[in-house]
């Protein structure tokens, strides 16, 4: 069988691979915050694209992601259903019309248009978010990372156990497919030929070894940074590091723009929300 990681760094020579870990974070926590503060359709959908052809360029390939956009996929369906079901009618506070589709006035689960709305603001939060969050796993190598998270203030602690957990992911998943292979050599079915459930007993059955596996793991890696007297300076140096360049700063400069343009939409609006219905 191929070995091949669901989440992890690849050096696929693209420009994202060649920015520095410190922009990649800062324009993606700036997209991210900017983008779940605003419910404006307009703004969102121009993200999204543009998350879109960056993930485009980046040359990711689906197959790699595949399972995870499925799992995430599930879970935004199941949050869009959830805030249906808890609050039918919060489209219809928001934006302060009531537009029936389905059902009457007194009925609580009526649809609106205006509920629709809300929810495909919501769907494209997802949409814009997932490209951008594995752009930033699987572009950044997480000791360039580190030193470029200490080299904007952070505890060089705290960065390398960031490092550590991003080289960490790719492990887990090999440990879980080693796992799952050595199920299956033992006669329990799950391949896609078994039964839904069947397949997630056996995940369920996985989990308990592969927690033992990554506590031994924690506890030789504990063990070896404190014999090497880890945090014991107040500085380090750093083999990855690496110097801003123009490539790093017309990056800033361009999610600068975007955010920007999403703060004047505030105002423009009169607050979060675009009402399309007045």
């Amino acid at each position: 069988m191929q070995n091949q990681l669901l989440i992890g760094y690849d050096n696929r020579h693209t420009f994202l691979n060649r920015l520095s870990g410190s922009t990649k974070l800062l324009c993606f926590v700036g997209l991210s915050i900017i983008g779940m503060m605003t419910y404006d359709t307009r703004y969102l959908i121009g993200v999204m694209v543009f998350s879109l052809i960056i993930f485009h360029f980046s040359k990711i390939n689906y197959r790699d992601i595949k399972f995870v956009v499925n799992v995430i996929i599930g879970f935004s369906v199941l949050n869009l259903v959830m805030v249906y079901v808890f609050a039918p009618h919060y489209g219809v506070t928001i934006y302060g019309t009531e537009h029936l589709l389905l059902g009457s006035s007194q009925h609580y689960f009526n649809l609106t248009t205006e509920q629709l709305f809300y929810e495909f603001n919501l769907l494209l939060k997802y949409t814009f978010a997932v490209p951008l969050a594995l752009i930033f796993l699987m572009t950044t190598n997480p000791s360039e990372f580190a030193a470029s998270l200490n080299k904007i203030g952070i505890s060089y602690r705290i960065s390398y156990s960031v490092a550590i957990a991003l080289r960490y992911i790719p492990d887990v998943q090999n440990d879980y497919r080693t796992i799952s292979l050595a199920q299956q050599a033992r006669g329990f079915e799950m391949s896609k030929k078994a039964p839904f459930m069947t397949r997630v007993r056996g995940s369920i059955q996985i989990l308990l070894p592969l927690i033992f596996s990554s506590l031994d793991r924690i506890e030789v890696i504990s063990q070896a940074m404190e014999l090497r007297r880890f945090g014991k300076g107040k500085k380090r140096t750093w083999y990855m590091a690496q110097k801003f360049k123009s490539n790093d700063y017309l990056a800033l400069l361009c999610v600068l723009v975007i955010i920007l343009i999403g703060i004047g939409l505030f105002k423009v609006n009169g607050g979060r929300f675009w009402n399309p219905f007045n």
